[in-house]
């Protein structure tokens, strides 16, 4: 959702009789008011204050959203309030008899040691689809979450950088990219919602010796069409064939070195065999490939500009791929970007405060010593030939960030495989005197997709899962012969679903868990699926359209006749959205937003036969289509926080 334009929040209240008049008494504006229901939080708790004799303040921070409509609107726990609880029980008894009489809610019901507050229906009604009708992107996010200090604005906005994404140029975009590109751009809109700044890096695999072996494999397989046309397909197609005569040298390198250790334990000569090996190695594609990588480390500018040529052609085909999932990135960064001076500076730190040692040559640091960190192992930092790793990368990578963008979080997108790598990271971050940067750090980690394979093998771009699930969803849309004849772009809409369906399958369950993937299952308009998401949002817009209604006649419409149980849960339902969105920022799960949007849609789906629009008397018609709108507001604002593009239109729906 975007938040490049600011709406007052209070604004849409003014005419809202029964909740302006509670706002004028209430002395809680300073944090009221970020979202429509805050108003009803502040009011429970000016009248609750005198009779618990607690704060007001204490009483606002403890009301929560309750799980189910039966058990009230917001609730409260009495214990929370610091009361012994032998005494809660009748506590919640005595302030709920001398709760006053309030024109925006019902006396409480005492549930045991719990308040249950109920929202009067009308005004909050008016409250909450005049909100939306009036914020419209901007229902649901709350900037100052992100700020400083929410008391000064002008001490500007918190910044979170977010490392996600992160493929291999010239290898697959498998699986756990997959995901990470998914919960990443999530993420990233998450953030923004609550008014952080967000850096978004893609942290990429372009560096090593497979590039000096993908240079010499373009010497001799590349083709300059193939390159233009698909660069991340056609660097893979010759790494895999420069593989395919590495290997078998690999092979009989090592098997004559096996013979030579052979002979030597026999006290043998091994003179012939160690020039055959010298003479094999010499001449191997793998000896061709360390040399043309230690070009590229010397700084050679021929070799670094074709090393730049495929990095560059390679960049611009993800960006094309990123767009259609909603993705952008404000940095292309990558194990190439870490100076060799900075990782030097790493190890050279980490001798100094004692954190590393020297094992047989190589650097590591062991955090077994330590019984805190004991299961975290030994870190190897530098192997015996003085060549850098991962982890030294990381760390220097970790220093260059918060030097170039100085952030107050740092969260890493990245698969539970991980887990030990980046709690070593952190851990010797914290070590070697960057505590700072070690606190600001956090792993989002996430679960395996199992299965996922292309109709022709198993290696999986992400450009072959998009095309995939597009076939698949253009397919079942056919199934349709009528309404697929109103679809005006077929091919575009079956794409849109498509990308829908992987990603809505993707955030369906908690990060953690694995999931199956299932084209068949994912595709589906039945159940809670990405497609049938897609359907709610393109139904609300056909009747929009059959309504036949203008934005000022939803603005003036009377929204006291929206009094049907179905109707008034609706809206119960909608004003919560703000708070999903709080909610969310803790959890940091998709599946958070995601269960509210299908809970929402399943009681619009109930609502269609008692809420008719088409038909019904006129001012009947503009309350309820005021209604509608709000919902597709709602819903349309839920789908782009998690990256989806609605559609106004889906086969299931047309008209």
């Amino acid at each position: 959702m975007s938040t490049t334009s600011q709406a007052d929040p209070s604004a849409s209240h003014n005419a809202v009789g029964p909740v302006s008049a509670a706002l004028e008494k209430s002395s809680l504006k300073a944090f009221e008011a970020s979202k429509p229901v805050d108003i009803y939080r502040s009011h429970i708790s000016e009248l609750l204050a005198p009779i618990a004799e607690k704060p007001a303040r204490d009483i606002y921070d403890r009301l929560s959203w309750t799980q189910t409509f039966d058990k009230g609107d917001l609730g409260l726990a009495v214990p929370s309030l610091r009361v012994p609880p032998k005494e809660a029980s009748a506590k919640a008894t005595a302030w709920a008899a001398n709760f006053p009489i309030s024109d925006l809610v019902e006396k409480p019901v005492v549930a045991g040691t719990f308040l249950q507050f109920f929202f009067k229906p009308q005004p909050l009604t008016k409250l909450v689809v005049q909100s939306i009708l009036k914020e419209k992107n901007l229902y649901g996010t709350n900037p100052k979450l992100g700020l400083r200090d929410e008391s000064d604005p002008s001490k500007g906005k918190k910044r979170v950088l977010i490392d996600f994404s992160s493929p291999n140029i010239a290898k697959p975009f498998h699986a756990g990219h997959l995901r990470s590109t998914i919960i990443g751009g999530f993420l990233a809109n998450l953030y923004e919602a609550a008014g952080w700044e967000v850096v978004r890096v893609n942290y990429l695999g372009d560096w090593g010796r497979q590039f000096g072996l993908l240079a010499v494999a373009y010497r001799m397989y590349g083709s300059e069409e193939k390159l233009e046309r698909d660069p991340i397909g056609h660097l893979f197609d010759i790494y895999v064939e420069i593989n395919k005569i590495s290997k078998p040298e690999e092979d009989e390198i090592k098997e004559k070195k096996e013979q030579m250790e052979k002979l030597a334990a026999e006290k043998e000569d091994t003179t012939e065999l160690e020039k055959e090996i010298e003479l094999l190695e010499s001449k191997s594609v793998n000896e061709k490939a360390r040399q043309y990588f230690k070009r590229m480390e010397n700084g050679d500018q021929d070799a670094l500009a074709t090393w730049k040529r495929f990095r560059d052609l390679s960049i611009e085909r993800y960006k094309k791929t990123y767009a259609r999932l909603n993705i952008h990135y404000d940095s292309y960064s990558g194990e190439s970007q870490v100076e060799k001076e900075r990782m030097d500076r790493a190890t050279e730190q980490l001798e100094k405060s004692g954190v590393s040692e020297d094992s047989k040559g190589a650097v590591i640091v062991d955090l077994t010593k330590d019984p805190k960190t004991k299961n975290l192992g030994k870190a190897l930092v530098r192997k015996r030939d003085g060549s850098s790793l991962y982890l030294t990368r990381d760390i220097g990578e970790a220093v260059r960030r918060c030097e170039l963008y100085s952030p107050d979080k740092l969260i890493y997108v990245v698969a539970t495989q991980q887990d030990l790598h980046l709690a070593q990271l952190f851990k010797i971050l914290e070590l070697m005197g960057h505590r700072d940067i070690a606190e600001k750090c956090q792993h989002i980690k996430f679960g395996m997709v199992q299965g996922m394979s292309t109709r022709k093998g198993t290696v999986k771009f992400l450009d072959d899962i998009l095309r995939d699930v597009g076939d698949k969803m253009h397919e079942v849309m056919k199934g349709n012969e009528k309404k697929y004849e109103q679809v005006e772009d077929p091919k575009q809409t079956a794409d849109t679903l498509g990308i829908t369906a992987v990603m809505v399958q993707d955030m369906t369950g908690k990060r953690i868990n694995n999931y199956e993937f299932s084209l068949e299952r994912m595709t589906s308009f039945e159940g809670d699926t990405g497609p049938y998401l897609q359907y709610a949002h393109a139904r609300l817009c056909s009747i929009t359209r059959k309504a036949g209604l203008t934005a000022e006649d939803l603005e003036a419409a009377d929204l006291s006749l929206l009094q049907e149980s179905h109707a008034v849960n609706l809206v119960r339902a909608l004003s919560s959205w703000p708070d999903v969105v709080q909610n969310t920022l803790k959890t940091q799960e998709p599946v958070t937003v995601l269960a509210y949007l299908f809970k929402m849609t399943h009681m619009l789906s109930s609502s269609y036969d008692v809420l008719k629009v088409v038909g019904s008397e006129p001012e009947t018609k503009k309350a309820r289509m005021a209604l509608y709108e709000a919902a597709r507001q709602v819903l349309n604002n839920g789908m782009r926080l998690l990256g989806l593009s609605p559609v106004e239109r889906s086969v299931k729906q047309c008209g």
